[in-house]
């Protein structure tokens, strides 16, 4: 059953997604994924996966939101991009349950602020754990569209499931 909490998306876990046709796991794990403003702007930029994911939003699992210029989304935008900074702003701002974020540094930011992060991986391995995914398969999908997983994290990410 989905999760009915906040979620709250970055840009590379939604388009990863996209880019291996893996997008049906958003519907299985989370009632509704919301989307900052500028994070949609980053996924529209380019055509990969974009049907899809405009899919989503018309079915209204996207949620897509506005995001101000506060004094934290500021603070935050020395450090990170816009669509992380966004992301977060708005998950600290509306007391998330989850965010999805990928990069190191965006985790690393969302962390400080106490917020719980997973991503791509993460809804990759929650899958695999229901059977709604081949978590090897996968992961080596997200290594065809050029997404990096370092050696190590592939084989800790396939141990976890088989757990």
């Amino acid at each position: 059953m989905p999760s009915s909490g906040l979620v709250v998306s970055d840009t590379s876990p939604l388009l990863n997604l996209a880019l291996i046709d893996r997008l049906d796991l958003l519907r299985t794990q989370f009632a509704d994924v919301t989307v900052p403003r500028q994070v949609w702007d980053e996924l529209t930029e380019g055509d990969e996966g974009l049907d899809a994911l405009r899919e989503l939003r018309d079915d209204n699992l996207l949620k897509i939101v506005d995001v101000g210029r506060s004094d934290l989304f500021v603070e935050i935008f020395h450090e990170l991009d816009l669509g992380e900074t966004a992301s977060i702003c708005y998950a600290v701002e509306h007391d998330a349950d989850l965010v999805l974020l990928d990069e190191r540094d965006g985790r690393r930011v969302a962390r400080r602020h106490d917020l719980e992060v997973t991503g791509v991986i993460g809804i990759l391995l929650r899958g695999a754990k229901t059977d709604d995914a081949e978590l090897e398969q996968e992961l080596n999908a997200l290594r065809e569209v050029g997404f990096w997983i370092s050696d190590d994290l592939y084989s800790r990410a396939l141990s976890e499931v088989n757990e």
